[in-house]
């Protein structure tokens, strides 16, 4: 099955019961001001360190430096505000993940690493010099 599709159903599900279960420990009005405060920090938090990866990332263009990592890191904060501003608790968790400037760099790095072995185990080839020797079809003993 397509992992998209099976996100779109399962994140509804999780999210649901999260608020059922957390809904009847704290009450009803606590967990809906609960996901609004956790809204309203999340995308105030992303603003800010959005801001510090711009600066991050003029500061390595200029010195001539491609800021790689300040591209990869502002995607990563701008999908983590899009998951703070959808309500409910998993994807809070998960945009507050990354958007906290050391989980991110751990996440980057495990990526990294994947895309590492990944670039090293596909040499399906053979290195080789070849010479192209032409036949001649009239000559035959």
């Amino acid at each position: 099955m397509n992992t998209l599709l099976l996100s779109i159903i399962l994140v509804p599900i999780i999210e649901i019961y999260l608020f059922i279960k957390i809904g009847s420990q704290i009450g009803a009005f606590k967990t809906i001001f609960l996901i609004f405060f956790t809204a309203v920090v999340g995308v105030y938090y992303a603003k800010h360190e959005g801001l510090n990866t711009i600066k991050s990332g003029l500061t390595n263009a200029v010195r001539n430096q491609l800021p790689a990592y300040e591209l990869i890191s502002g995607a990563a904060i701008a999908f983590a505000a899009i998951l703070l501003i959808i309500p409910g608790f998993a994807t809070d968790i998960l945009g507050f993940l990354l958007i906290f400037p050391p989980t991110r760099k751990l996440l980057f790095s495990r990526f990294r690493k994947n895309y590492e072995n990944r670039k090293t185990e596909k040499k399906n080839f053979i290195e080789g010099e070849f010479e192209d020797i032409e036949e001649d079809h009239d000559r035959k003993i």
